[in-house]
């Protein structure tokens, strides 16, 4: 039996998949899943991203958190290239099996390549501010891009 077959089950009920105690994620179409990722000692919410297989396993194996760049088509190891690693603390996955939360410790206090802290550093206005502008919720970044990726494009595509 792989690696993968020993971690993740067959999804053979709802019950069992809602009530059990087996790790059964289901995976879309394009064999990802979403994962939302907060600060375990605060719970602001810092990024959503999506995992293939291959990166849910290394999270558990590592401890630390590792997606799948839809941008890029490859394993993205969270602080690979900037040291903005992200110490798992606790991971958690809902009902049926088809999200995931990750609670992280942030190397470097940032999780975001745009050098704020959260991915979720603007709002958006709604009610009678529909149509306004987006709101800057964190005005200062943690780190400087540049410095850290250089003039390498960035990692997600429009």
């Amino acid at each position: 039996m792989d690696a993968q077959a020993e971690l993740f089950h067959a999804r053979k009920s709802v019950e069992e998949v809602e009530e059990g105690v087996i790790l059964a994620p289901k995976f879309d179409k394009d064999g990802l899943i979403p994962v939302v990722t907060t600060d375990h000692a605060s719970g602001e919410l810092l990024m959503h991203a999506y995992m293939n297989a291959e990166a849910l396993r290394k999270t558990l194996e590592l401890g630390e958190a590792v997606y799948w760049s839809r941008s890029r088509g490859v394993l993205w190891h969270k602080g690979a290239t900037s040291g903005l690693v992200q110490i798992v603390k606790e991971i958690r996955i809902d009902d049926d099996q088809d999200c995931i939360w990750l609670r992280v410790d942030v190397q470097g206090g940032a999780s975001c390549h745009v050098g704020y802290r959260s991915c979720f550093y603007r709002s958006v206005p709604f009610g009678n501010a529909v149509g306004g502008e987006l709101r800057f919720e964190e005005t200062e970044k943690v780190f400087d891009p540049l410095a850290v990726y250089g003039d390498a494009p960035n990692p997600t595509k429009l």
